[in-house]
């Protein structure tokens, strides 16, 4: 019997094969470049089968993440012929998350003729939508089950790699929740629908309108517009605060031989500069006040909660300075690695019959932590009863030592913060009595409240939450008691404003507002900082940029349900209903889609709301625009907007048209791309690389073969002057992927570069001729093509006077020092000899286009 077994990360499915075979498992690589095959034998015990198990070979491998994702039909995917508005009925298609890597086809390779299929992806709702995504590659290649009612497909639930929890649940398998993986499908598609929609018009309309954007696209997101409202809600209160003077009575006091103590007015602060002024006339002539009461209560201080994502990445933002998609990553690897629990999970209550012993135990051997598990293990370990229990996974624990020296810096941090956090939910409460007196001043009321620490309990570890013995006295108090007055003043003070929100304080305005998961809020935040609508400041403060503003601002003044977190609250609670089975999954997409359906046309007929913030905010492209080159389409010229991102764009047709960034555009001839008519501009970019470009087939490549961003230098035209085809010389003397080509352009000061844009090859060559072409003959000792140079009279090298020549850059003794660049260009390709296929193959490829 063979079965095969999936997790959702290579470095998973290593720990779990190591663990189910008890070490025994070989390795061998497979058609996936990232996921490896671990194999071994042992027994399958098949839910409701009865007996110890089936003996079998286990294959053990992953995916990596996502197998599929989802995306329109490529006929929809043109967003200067598509009407965002279609996007809402528009056919959707799965396509490869990951095409490099090809895991459909590695799965369907690596499941064929197997018995079973036993998947070990992550335990939350992802994690079910990846177990049906797996099981519709492996499902019609597995051997055919005995009857139509036996299973052969299961599931792993588990929430920490450790061999206990794995073995647990090897032997009490499941099966995959149809439900929950629906509610991802539905998320996946209104996400899609909806962000591409606004995304595309607003893109297009404020890119071809104004500069300074700083943004290739303009995005809208149902989850990251409200989490960028939250920003742009709290940079308004600042904005719109006026400070206030306020004025305080400031009281000191002594007695006997006591240390002096500051009071507190009870009416704390007073706005009115002359009533301040009457108080203080009207008590200053006092001298003594008395003791009105006394209060001490003994008060205690409980531990935090078992510790769940939303806090851990309150305090990985708060007290480490680590990003929440930074915690995220870090703790998913830290789990992987069997050192802590499932690190996603809304659970604060341990499970019963939770083993805390063994845990302590293992973690008394590191010195970083004795001190602490030795006093729990002394002492006894309390656990704590307090929490709540949401059913999906147990808090975030350490599950076993991680030796110092076997982590990184950052992933010790945040491992030390969970420990210490564990191992403070076991300690006891922190114990105080807390004094509070009142003090009579000539009819005003004034206090004083002190703490003294009687037993610190689980502040020992988290200190920054120590109570302490602030402050300290050694005064004894009664009723009626006098005290001297030391100082009787007004201080005057202003008001402040409310400072820009912390990453801590937005993940808690997310989690209040249901807005994404916990799984899902760092990638939410990570995209509002990505696209440049906050900066993260200082403390982790997230400050709005321009852009952030103004689109926050404008979708409250067309539709401020676009911003706000309740309309994206409902729809999550929708979503669950369908994980739960209580909602239909059809239903709910096509009643939110409506709804969003509508919303977007309204904001289309109404954005000259937004143009108008817009228009105040940044420049208009006609202040920076001038016309270029000619619409293959109208036939008239284009605006070139020279500004980030720089592009041409045809007020006629009212299309825009991307162009290569960081470099200089300028028109090239007046010369037409043969396919559409547009005329070609040329491109001089860093490094010393210049390429012509036609701006239609750079955003609409024309072949299949070639991908958005096409130049003419990767052009497979066959006839076109300025395509690959006419102005290859050789292959890349420096890297695999590129072809070299003559830059017709650079004359006097010739060029030939490597057209691949990640390599920085140039050479400079034959430098003062007139001319130089490319010929159809071939160099026979190296296969790069021959060059015609036109040298000028005065400076010809021929014999006789003669000034033209043909022959090879890089072999023929006249041209080849002409050429300078690069130690492995030209040296290089001499050593190779004649005959050396690579030139011939390289080059070959080029030209069979």
């Amino acid at each position: 019997m063979r079965v095969l077994m999936v997790a959702e990360k290579p470095s998973l499915a290593k720990s779990l094969s190591e663990i189910l075979s008890r070490g025994s498992s070989s390795r061998r690589k497979s058609s996936c470049s990232a996921c490896d095959v671990h194999e071994f034998q042992g027994k399958l015990a098949v839910p409701g089968g009865g007996g110890p198990g089936l003996a079998a070979m286990f294959k053990m491998t992953s995916v990596c993440g996502h197998v599929m994702s989802l995306d329109f039909q490529p006929k929809y995917n043109n967003w200067e012929t598509t009407d965002p508005l279609l996007l809402y009925d528009a056919e959707t298609m799965k396509k490869e998350a990951i095409p490099s890597l090809r895991i459909p086809s590695f799965l369907r390779q690596e499941g064929k003729g197997v018995d079973y299929l036993v998947l070990w992806l992550d335990c939350d709702k992802e994690g079910e939508n990846i177990c049906y995504e797996v099981i519709n590659e492996v499902e019609p290649v597995m051997k055919p089950p005995k009857t139509p009612r036996t299973q052969t497909i299961f599931r792993a639930k588990f929430s920490a790699v450790t061999e206990a929890a794995i073995l647990h649940a090897f032997n009490n398998l499941g099966f995959p929740n149809w439900n929950e993986s629906r509610s991802v499908d539905a998320r996946q598609e209104l996400d899609l629908r909806v962000g591409c929609s606004f995304t595309r018009f607003q893109t297009k309309l404020f890119q071809s309108l104004y500069s300074g954007l700083n943004n290739s696209v303009i995005s809208y997101g149902p989850c990251q517009t409200p989490t960028l409202g939250f920003c742009v809600e709290r940079h308004d209160e600042i904005q719109h605060f006026k400070p206030e003077k306020y004025w305080k009575l400031d009281c000191s006091v002594s007695h006997s031989s006591s240390n002096p103590l500051s009071l507190q007015w009870d009416k704390e602060r007073i706005f009115d500069h002359e009533v301040i002024k009457l108080f203080h006339l009207m008590l200053t002539h006092h001298k003594i006040a008395s003791v009105e009461s006394v209060s001490e209560k003994s008060r205690s201080k409980a531990p935090p909660l078992p510790l769940h994502t939303v806090e851990m990445l309150r305090a990985c933002s708060s007290r480490l300075h680590i990003s929440p998609k930074q915690a995220m990553d870090i703790a998913e690897r830290l789990y992987t690695e069997g050192y802590i629990s499932y690190p996603r999970t809304e659970t604060t209550k341990y499970p019963a019959g939770f083993d805390f012993k063994s845990i302590v135990s293992d973690l008394n051997k590191n010195e970083h932590f004795k001190e602490f598990t030795s006093q729990l293990l002394t002492g006894g370990i309390r656990p704590p009863s307090v929490g709540k229990d949401v059913g999906d996974h147990p808090p975030i624990t350490p599950l076993r030592n991680a030796p110092r020296e076997a982590v990184s810096d950052t992933q010790w941090k945040v491992y030390e913060m969970i420990t210490c956090h564990f191992l403070a939910t076991l300690f006891p409460d922190c114990k105080y009595k807390q004094t509070d007196v009142v003090f009579s001043l000539g009819g005003e009321s004034f206090s004083w409240a002190g703490h003294t620490l009687i037993d610190p309990g689980f502040t020992l570890i988290n200190t920054w939450q120590a109570i302490g013995s602030v402050p300290q006295t050694t005064a004894q108090f009664c009723k009626g008691q006098k005290w001297d007055i030391v100082q009787l003043g007004v201080s005057e003070h202003m008001t402040t404003p409310p400072g820009y929100l912390t990453e801590s304080e937005l993940i808690s305005l997310m989690e209040k507002h249901a807005i994404g998961t916990d799984a899902s809020i760092p990638v939410h935040i990570e995209n509002i900082c990505t696209r440049n609508y906050v900066l993260i400041q200082s403390g982790r403060r997230l400050v709005p940029t321009q852009l952030g503003i103004v689109l926050v601002h404008g979708y409250q003044k067309i539709d401020p349900e676009l911003v706000k977190p309740t309309m994206r609250s409902e729809i999550e609670k929708q979503l669950n209903e369908i994980a739960l089975g209580k909602a239909d999954y059809d239903q709910v997409l096509s009643h939110t889609l409506d709804i969003f359906r509508r919303k977007f046309s309204y904001f289309r007929d109404n954005v000259s709301g937004m143009n108008e913030l817009f228009e105040a905010t940044f420049s208009s492209v006609a202040s920076t625009a001038k016309l270029l080159s000619r619409c293959g389409k109208c036939l008239r010229y284009m605006t070139y907007i020279p500004v980030k991102p720089q592009r041409l764009h045809c007020k006629h047709c009212d299309e825009t048209y991307s162009l290569p960034q960081n470099g200089s555009i300028k028109l090239y001839k007046e010369i037409k791309c043969p396919l559409d008519g547009f005329e070609i501009v040329i491109f001089s970019g860093p490094r010393g690389k210049t390429y012509t470009v036609c701006p239609y087939c750079y955003s609409n490549p024309p072949f299949s073969t070639v991908s958005k961003g096409m130049s003419c230098s990767t052009c497979p035209h066959q006839s076109c002057p300025q395509a690959m085809n006419q102005l290859s010389i050789d292959h890349c003397p420096s890297c695999d992927n590129g072809t070299l080509l003559l830059d017709p352009s650079s004359g006097p000061k010739w060029k030939m570069y490597c057209n691949s844009l990640a390599c920085p090859v140039v050479l400079h060559c034959f430098e003062g001729v007139h001319n130089v072409e490319k010929t159809i003959n071939e160099c026979p000792e190296c296969g790069a093509y021959h060059v015609l140079v036109d040298f000028k009279k005065d400076n010809t090298p021929l014999k006789g006077g003669a000034t033209k020549h043909i022959g090879c850059y890089n072999c023929d003794p006249i041209l080849s020092p002409l050429v300078r660049g690069p130690e492995s260009g030209r040296h290089a390709h001499r050593g190779r000899g004649r005959g050396r296929g690579r030139g011939r193959g390289r080059r070959g490829r080029g030209r069979r286009h």
